[in-house]
């Protein structure tokens, strides 16, 4: 027996792998080559620019200058001085700075209340994010300008946060539910009973829903009570808001919509888009599929026409033929007005997203749901929906992202997105008149970091969900 031998080289390790995937042959050899050429031109084209930054400087002409002192005459070099300088304007619009603490505060409790949604169960990832959260909002909250009493007391909510994740998490989503009404408040500031009265809108909803689902059946006690919500919010809202605000006043500076900007608005816009998009879409997909022809027929005319029309086009109408169809002397604010179109129209886009993955389940899981005597809606909620959503995934993450992203597209309607607005801003000052290519670079950073997240989470979710070869 001739004892055992190491494969040849050609067959092990990195001369293999270099073999068959870039030199396997002719052709794919000359586009390898071809490759490593453009590569190292863009590389050797770039490299000096990036090595060359300038970090601090007044003005862009003091930046070619010390560029031309330090590397020669004829040098290039990237002024970063210019995001030294507006890194504030890129992140928060104009924003009143003695106020930055205020969506801080905001960012770092998305990250808490999105914890138990996207941790569910998980006590240690739970504990690691809202520790996370704790730190970051130390260490950022006191250079914002937080009073101490706030830095204080969120610290000890987010203490109390970690212990109840240990013991009971669930418990955790109360604080999911009530966090739209706290952000608003931070965000916009005014007095704090504007949202709480109207979170007592969708309390007054589940209520009716609970008392008459027993007799009425889910359908109408859910029309029932969003019936009674709109009542809520038209008659009792404003004068109950009035009376209380009267008695025990407590608020915040005011901050109008025209100063938000920046990422304080892209992620304003976008996170608020994608959590009222997804129950609206999962919404239209079964209206889409229902049985009852007014339902599905109205589904199907809405979904086309958002799908047909470009976003622009219903930022426009939102910006400028909205206001027409409102009563006089209404103050309709146009963030929020941006925020419902853009929610529609990803909604759609969703629907048929959801749409796919219930028409991929086979018909055996909903004659199992019929065999086990469960009605219409439970049905969906225990079988059907949980398969075509984890079906659904990839696009649905992918949907999000690209949401994200078309948030730039609201500068057309003269909000200050990061990508056009708030640098056109910032080129047009004198100083920095002529740089272009950091601050886009700066801002296409942050969207990819962003962007990337969401879409690692997103494969995170797969993998965990992946139970049916297990």
């Amino acid at each position: 027996m001739l004892p055992p031998m190491a494969p040849p080289v050609t067959e092990r390790g990195v001369v293999k792998w270099l073999r068959e995937n870039l030199f396997s042959g002719w052709f794919n050899t000359i586009l390898t080559l071809a490759g490593i050429y453009v590569i190292w031109s863009l590389v050797t084209a770039a490299l000096p620019w990036w090595l060359n930054s300038v970090w601090t400087a007044e003005s862009l002409s003091q930046c070619r200058e010390i560029v031309t002192a330090t590397a020669g005459e004829g040098a290039t070099g990237a002024c970063w001085a210019m995001i030294r300088e507006r890194w504030h304007q890129f992140l928060f619009g104009f924003y009143p700075q003695d106020a930055y603490w205020r969506p801080v505060l905001a960012f770092g409790l998305l990250f808490a209340a999105m914890a138990p949604v996207l941790f569910a169960g998980q006590k240690r990832n739970l504990s690691v994010l809202l520790g996370a959260v704790a730190l970051v909002l130390l260490v950022t909250l006191m250079p914002a300008s937080a009073p101490v009493a706030v830095v204080v007391l969120v610290m000890a909510l987010l203490a109390g946060f970690i212990a109840l994740a240990q013991v009971r998490p669930a418990m955790l989503l109360w604080f999911t539910a009530i966090y739209p009404a706290l952000c608003f408040w931070l965000l916009w500031g005014g007095s704090i009973w504007v949202p709480v009265v109207a979170m007592l809108g969708f309390v007054v909803m589940g209520g009716a829903y609970l008392a008459l689902v027993g007799r009425m059946g889910p359908t109408t006690s859910a029309v029932t009570g969003v019936a009674l919500a709109l009542v809520w919010w038209l008659f009792v809202d404003l004068p109950l808001t009035q009376v209380i605000d009267g008695i025990a006043p407590f608020a915040l500076a005011k901050v109008n919509s025209d100063q938000f900007g920046g990422f304080l608005l892209a992620i304003t816009i976008g996170v608020t888009a994608i959590t009222f998009s997804l129950p609206i879409g999962i919404l239209l997909a079964l209206g889409r599929q229902s049985d009852m022809l007014i339902v599905k027929t109205l589904c199907v005319g809405f979904i086309e026409f958002i799908r047909g029309v470009p976003l622009i086009t219903l930022l426009f109408t939102a910006s400028l033929l909205l206001q027409y169809f409102l009563p006089p002397n209404t103050n309709f604010d146009i963030i929020l007005r941006v925020i419902i179109l853009v929610t529609l129209f990803a909604a759609a886009y969703l629907a048929e997203v959801i749409r796919g993955g219930l028409a991929a389940l086979p018909r055996g899981q909903y004659e199992a749901a019929d065999a086990l005597g469960l009605d219409y809606w439970r049905a969906q909620r225990l079988i059907i929906l949980p398969q075509a959503l984890k079906i659904s995934i990839p696009a649905i993450v992918s949907t999000f992202i690209g949401l994200f992203k078309d948030t730039t597209l609201v500068a057309f309607v003269g909000l200050m997105d990061p990508l056009k607005g708030v640098t056109q801003i910032v080129r047009a000052d004198i100083d920095w008149k002529g740089i272009y290519w950091e601050p886009y670079i700066f801002v296409g950073a942050i969207f990819f970091v962003i962007c990337f997240g969401m879409s690692r989470y997103s494969m995170y979710l797969e993998r965990k969900l992946k139970t049916d070869h297990r």
